[in-house]
């Protein structure tokens, strides 16, 4: 997997926050130089055309979250461009579970999926930004890094996070 700072919301990015929603460190501007900019998103690169290999999303733990009650949810977010060259309106795409504090340990990954089309009536972005929301009680340590990669590692992961072989209950005679 490579990982591209052109294409990184995040890495080893704090999540020490009171309960509230916060954007990503980097906006991601999709734009391409010499092409006309709108605000229907002209000049805007789609990304999630459906093509094989697909570009994935990555949102790791990097540090181990602490704060009880804590729960953490990642929202994909794009907009268009205004019509001078900054993000326009924000829309919502996508939605990972609220993810409870025993989830959210060193390694665990959060949003493992292709880069989602944009929804319905929603022009191609060309910006986007993850949206972190704390809900529950303040996050009081921990870190997280997000990415859009060309290939992910997706070996199943064991109940801890830690990379590992077949789940359970799965006996390979040998």
């Amino acid at each position: 997997m490579i990982l591209e700072g052109l294409l990184q919301f995040d890495n080893a990015a704090s999540l020490v926050h009171a309960t509230g929603t916060y954007t990503s460190t980097n906006v991601l501007d999709l734009g391409l130089v010499g092409l006309p900019t709108s605000a229907g998103g002209g000049g805007a690169r789609d990304l999630g055309i459906g093509d094989d290999p697909a570009l994935k999303m990555l949102v790791q733990i990097a540090t181990t979250v602490a704060g009880a009650g804590a729960t953490l949810q990642v929202v994909l977010q794009g907009a268009p461009d205004n019509g001078s060259g900054a993000p326009g309106t924000w829309a919502s795409w996508w939605a990972s579970p609220v993810y409870a504090l025993a989830s959210l340990v060193q390694g665990a990954r959060l949003y493992d999926m292709d880069l989602p089309r944009p929804p319905l009536d929603q022009p191609i972005p060309r910006f986007l930004q993850l949206n972190y929301v704390v809900g529950g009680a303040s996050i009081t340590a921990g870190a997280i890094s997000s990415f859009i990669v060309l290939d992910r590692m997706d070996q199943p992961e064991q109940a801890n996070a830690v990379m590992g072989g077949y789940p359970p209950g799965l006996t390979i005679p040998n």
